[in-house]
């Protein structure tokens, strides 16, 4: 099963607006998502850029969303823990929450992926992007992905 996943601030493939970046205000995008599974226990969602020129530079990694829940406004705050018990891990930047596009060069995709999980996991705030991947691994039911890009 396919989660749709979608933004009032961008389309599929369309170019993320300067708010959203380092650029800008650096905010989280508002995102917004479909029916998930029967068995949903929580969703999980990462965003990452394949083009760093490092490798994949992770922005965004936050987990125990409860299944209830099927949108995020923009702007969730860089807090470790939020009062719904959402978990938010550590991104490339080093820094716990989001951090917007910021490439050094040239036009960058941004991957927001959902997983919706069978579990919650019990990961501690904080946690990378390796350690979500290998926590839920057994447990994926559904995911979906929203792909926007940036140019500086």
């Amino acid at each position: 099963m396919e989660i749709k996943l979608e933004s009032t601030a961008f389309k599929e493939g369309g170019m993320i607006p300067k708010k959203y970046t380092c650029d800008g205000k650096d905010i989280s995008p508002p995102l917004s998502w479909g029916t998930v599974p029967e068995g949903t226990q929580s969703l999980a969602l990462i965003c990452d850029d394949p083009d760093a020129p490092m490798g994949t530079w992770v922005h965004w990694v936050i987990f125990d969303i409860p299944p209830h829940i099927t949108e995020f406004p923009e702007g969730i705050p860089p807090k470790k823990i939020l009062e719904n018990g959402i978990k938010q891990g550590k991104n490339d930047f080093g820094k716990i929450g989001y951090g917007g596009p910021c490439p050094p060069g040239g036009t960058h995709r941004y991957y927001f992926k959902l997983y919706a999980l069978n579990k919650k996991l019990t990961l501690e705030p904080g946690a990378t992007k390796d350690e979500l991947l290998a926590a839920m691994k057994e447990c994926i039911l559904a995911q979906g992905q929203l792909m926007g890009k940036y140019k500086r």
